[in-house]
């Protein structure tokens, strides 16, 4: 049973479980939706606050309330190695972390609409448990009791809702499995607080859906996080959480971290683990990744040292591991960096420019050789972005079946729950023929072969992230990117997203924080390395942030 406290009515809505076998597994649909935002049933009330909603818990001690100042300070401010490594040394409980973590998360999510879905009280209980594990002096795991989020999306925990980005129809649908990301976190030791918000199956630069409405830029509310992992984004650069789950088979990553002013690691394909069914081989096209959102080069590091690691039922995982801790003391002194601002084919606002120019500056300054370079792509950003959300669509149809598979036809039953540029990419998704796909492995290809000349040369391609500053958050449900940069226009689904030609190819790259625009909004600067180079990727992200550091950005986030 779910309690709901509304500026309406209170309501009790019970729901009966149904269990359904699909490909092997079984799912459980015994979850409700609850205003704007999800919610287990041991909270005592919940409060909506526009399209978030704000968990009011147990009244804490008096001795808690005179601390709160402090210990909502400690959230923000402490990175995930720091509050690891403070647990181990037995300075500070895990159960303080999290008190800290949800003084934090009540205080402030509700403003920027991060989290939509909250499991607060087994937060609080794996928090108890983990303390427990430090005071017997058991072997503890890297992320020993740091609260983190996983993503709502293609992400899941047993028992836990998944709305695949808010879709309405699937508000109740849980797994009893894992994803990587959760599986390896929780095995190093993180404690999963909840989920993040994301749009309608990652499809979009953009964080919005009509279930639970836009994630708000931390640095102005106005605007919005970018996507997809955009709830994610926000959550870290508001110092929610020090550390979140992103996935990325376009730039959903790295997009959301330009623009929240946050760091994002997408590894080398395989680095990560990637088990998908029914279709094991389904994140080929584009490449699809999970990986770590964060404020600090190191916290990333340090998830992607527990999240690496072959796995048999990913018939592409790499075996060996990455010396991911080290490469941040790394020198790229002498290493050769080639710069392009618009890869030769996309507008880019000249606020954007103006910052990463400054970056790629500092790169020097750490010792790099750099050098602009014309990629000499043929193909202009319309049709390369297209030819990126044909992949998407062609995948989009096939998830659509498998719901329908399992009793829930979204297009004949549920046609209003999803936005109309969906259904436009679903039509031309299911008209798609053999021929249409292998012309557009043609275009993928042709950037394969530019990006690889690049790299016989250069050890790492540079550029802005984006190709312009944060957007409108919309009112409906359906924020979008801009419909065009500089005069031209683009695709404003991942028009403005210099990242896909990267899910084109498969290579490690991240977001860093290149500074901020004259009206306040974070930049991002791209860095992309050759394949399976994540150690010189993390060095060179490393080597940034210390001579051109991003933590004071954050202290111009006034919630």
């Amino acid at each position: 049973m779910w309690r709901i406290v509304s500026a309406a009515q209170p309501m009790e809505i019970r729901f009966a479980t149904l269990d359904m076998a699909h490909g092997g597994m079984r799912f459980r649909r015994d979850h409700v939706f609850i205003g704007g935002g999800l919610r287990p049933p041991e909270h005592d009330r919940l409060v909506t606050a526009e399209h978030g909603v704000r968990a009011v818990m147990k009244d804490t001690t008096q001795a808690g309330q005179k601390n709160m100042a402090t210990v909502e300070d400690l959230s923000r401010t402490e990175s995930a190695a720091s509050l690891a490594g403070r647990i181990r040394r037995r300075e500070i409980s895990p159960v303080e972390v999290m008190d800290a973590a949800i003084a934090r998360i009540e205080a402030h999510n509700h403003k920027i609409n991060a989290l939509i879905i909250l499991h607060l009280d087994q937060a609080r209980d794996a928090a108890k448990q983990a303390e427990a594990a430090v005071m017997r002096g058991e072997e503890l795991g890297p992320l020993h009791g740091v609260p983190v989020a996983m993503k709502d999306c293609f992400d899941f925990k047993p028992g836990w809702v998944c709305t695949f980005g808010g879709v309405k129809a699937l508000k109740n649908w849980t797994a009893d499995f894992h994803c990587m990301w959760a599986e390896r976190m929780e095995k190093a030791g993180a404690i999963i607080v909840g989920k993040t918000n994301s749009p309608i199956f990652g499809f979009r630069g953009t964080c919005d859906n009509y279930m639970f409405g836009p994630s708000r830029n931390p640095f102005n509310l106005d605007k919005n996080t970018g996507g997809s992992s955009g709830g994610s984004a926000g959550a870290v650069a508001a110092g929610l959480l020090p550390l979140c789950e992103g996935t990325d088979g376009g730039g959903s990553i790295r997009i959301p971290a330009a623009w929240s002013g946050a760091y994002g690691y997408k590894a080398s394909f395989g680095r990560v683990p990637l088990v998908s069914r029914p279709d094991a081989f389904g994140g080929m096209t584009p490449f699809i990744f999970e990986g770590p959102i964060s404020r600090t080069v190191e916290d990333s590091a340090l998830a992607m040292s527990v999240l690496q690691g072959y796995d048999s039922r990913d018939p592409f995982a790499l075996e060996g591991s990455v010396d991911f801790m080290g490469a941040l003391h790394a020198s790229i002194k002498g290493k050769r960096i080639a710069y392009t601002r618009d890869y030769g084919v996309f507008p880019v606002d000249k606020r954007v420019t103006a910052v990463t120019d400054k970056a790629v500056d500092a790169l020097r300054d750490a010792g790099a050789i750099v050098e602009e370079v014309d990629l000499g792509i043929r193909r202009s950003h319309m049709e390369l972005s297209e030819a990126w959300c044909r992949f998407c669509a062609v995948k989009q149809v096939a998830v659509l079946e498998d719901f329908k598979q399992q009793g829930i036809d979204i297009r004949r039953d549920h046609h209003d729950d999803m936005p109309p540029e969906f259904w436009y990419w679903d039509e031309i998704g299911l008209k798609m023929s053999a021929n249409d796909w292998m012309r557009d492995q043609a275009i993928r290809s042709e950037v394969y072969d530019a990006l690889r000349m690049v790299f016989d040369k250069y050890d790492f391609l540079v550029s802005p992230t984006l190709s312009c500053l944060a957007v409108d958050n919309a009112k409906d449900g359906n924020t979008l990117g801009p419909a065009e940069v500089n005069g031209e226009k683009i695709n404003r689904l991942i028009g403005w997203c210099m990242t896909f030609l990267i899910n084109f190819n498969g290579h490690p790259a991240a977001s860093c924080p290149a500074g901020l625009a004259d009206n306040g909004l974070p930049v991002g600067l791209q860095i992309a390395g050759r394949r399976y180079d994540d150690y010189g990727v993390i060095a060179a992200s490393a080597a940034l942030e210390r001579v051109r550091p991003w933590m004071g950005s954050y202290q111009q986030i006034k919630l």
